[in-house]
């Protein structure tokens, strides 16, 4: 069955580039880099930055009968999503899409429409509003797992799973209102089972050939029950919420936007309850993996990278009360952390979460870098491939926080893309980045489980959709007798 999907791919392809060639097109279009299987790779991100060092940072590659333009350094994402925005502000909207995202109300999924940018705007304002008002209890859950962790002070921990189960708790909480690990295992372990099934061959090959989506397919049958489960459980937090709700009183993000919905003014572009519930999955899966992986990167550069670790632990104890087991430092207060933030930028820069982004689609014909981009073209920003351009970064794959206190702030990366689909959880993701790895740098020492010999791998494993974070033990060990 593969093997005559993909002959039947190549024999469309190879017609396609045909008729291609016997056509005479007054454009200027990007270079076409031969080859109908380069969207298949398992290093996708690293597969196309190496083709970016022949054909240079802007180029075509073969998708089906579709050809996909791939961006691949900084200044071409940033003409295209900043200075164009509106041309390439669109989405595909492809068979697997429509699937995941219910009736296209998805907000990460979802085409540029006056609805889309309202629910756009709920969303945002809503996770502004709990994260000003909340930023103590979350403090509070920070100091917590800590506390947690230091019941397995100097055993072997699997930190991954504790960093996953815990920032999983956070969005339930901010989300929903809910510390029931039950209901937060229960999201958790649909929401990874789901992603898994949808980064499948057997779901990614259904945009690339429709004809096999009339064959029988499992992973199909099997997405459809776990996106039919996901729906369920937001929809009794949302029937929970509505019933017990009391106007005035905001307890988390759906009372927000719940209550914002009845404040709307009468009109066509008005939102509905499913743009509620998909802008909480969105903010929910947001909020959980990527947040995970980013810390677990986090610790393992500082396990390989021990110096660092030490410097970031004395300007923790510098600008800290250090006989304080409760201190925590305020995020407002953050730019009295350069170190700190420097790091969380460098491992931004290293290990994006979402290495690809999302491919935008153009609503309009546009230029890139004086090529020409035709209406209706599927664009593909190479974030990982931006962040290692020995163009623009010195030894682009070494973990260098210090290269980010001795240039300006601009010359940062886009781990969170940019222009008018930036990640909408930025600013949350920042802020409990911050916080989170403060308080583990400054109650504990990282130690790997067994000297240098145990130190875990640094190479990046790449998913459709995100970057996968790798899986170690660690100890911790108390910096403080107090803490033990």
């Amino acid at each position: 069955m593969l093997l005559s999907v993909v002959l039947l791919l190549v024999l469309l392809a190879t017609l396609h580039w045909l008729w291609m060639r016997r056509t005479i097109s007054p454009y200027h279009f990007p270079p076409l880099v031969p080859g109908f299987f380069h969207l298949f790779q398992a290093d996708l991100p690293s597969h196309l930055q190496s083709l970016a060092q022949r054909y240079g940072p802007l180029y075509r590659v073969h998708l089906g009968m579709q050809d996909v333009v791939v961006l691949n350094s900084k200044k071409a994402i940033e003409e295209a999503l900043t200075k164009n925005w509106l041309d390439f502000s669109g989405r595909p909207q492809t068979f697997t899409n429509q699937e995941v995202s219910k009736n296209s109300h998805d907000l990460s999924l979802g085409d540029y429409t006056p609805l889309w940018k309202a629910q756009r705007k709920l969303a945002r304002s809503a996770l502004l509003y709990v994260q000003n008002t909340m930023e103590p209890i979350i403090g509070q859950m920070v100091q917590d797992l800590c506390k947690r962790l230091l019941a397995q002070a100097g055993s072997p921990v699997s930190i991954h799973k504790e960093l996953s189960m815990f920032t999983g708790s956070i969005i339930s909480f901010l989300s929903f209102g809910e510390k029931r690990e039950s209901v937060i295992q229960q999201f958790y372990s649909c929401i990874q089972e789901l992603m898994v099934v949808w980064d499948s061959w057997q779901i990614q090959i259904l945009d690339v050939l429709p004809i096999l989506r009339v064959f029988p397919n499992s992973g199909l049958r099997k997405l459809r029950r776990l996106v039919k489960k996901r729906d369920r459980i937001v929809q009794e937090q949302l029937s929970r919420h509505k019933e017990t709700m009391v106007e005035g009183q905001i307890r988390d993000l759906t009372d927000y936007m719940l209550q914002k919905l009845r404040e709307q003014a009468e009109g066509s572009n008005r939102l509905s309850e499913e743009h509620v519930h998909m802008a909480l999955v969105d903010i929910f899966i947001g909020g959980m993996e990527t947040m995970s992986s980013t810390l677990t990167w986090a610790l393992a550069f500082l396990l390989h990278h021990p110096e660092i670790q030490r410097r970031l632990q004395e300007e923790l104890d510098e600008e800290l009360d250090s006989g304080s087991p409760g201190s925590l430092p305020n995020y407002r207060d953050r730019d009295r952390f350069p170190l700190l933030n420097a790091t969380i930028t460098e491992v931004l820069r290293l290990r994006p979460a979402a290495p690809l982004a999302l491919p935008h689609y153009t609503r309009q014909p546009s230029t890139i870098c004086g090529f020409d981009i035709p209406k209706n073209t599927i664009v593909i920003p190479n974030i990982y491939g931006a962040h290692h351009d020995d163009r623009i970064w010195e030894q682009p794959y070494d973990f260098r926080p210090d290269r980010f206190l001795e240039s300006e702030p601009s010359q940062a990366g886009i781990p969170f893309s940019c222009g008018v689909r930036v990640c909408l959880g930025e600013t949350m993701a920042r802020f409990e980045l911050f916080l989170i790895l403060a308080q583990l740098l400054w109650t504990f020492k990282l130690l790997p489980v067994e000297g240098n010999a145990s130190l875990p791998s640094l190479k990046p494993e790449f998913g459709a959709f995100m970057l996968k974070a790798p899986n170690f033990l660690v100890r911790l060990l108390p910096r403080r007798q107090e803490l033990e």
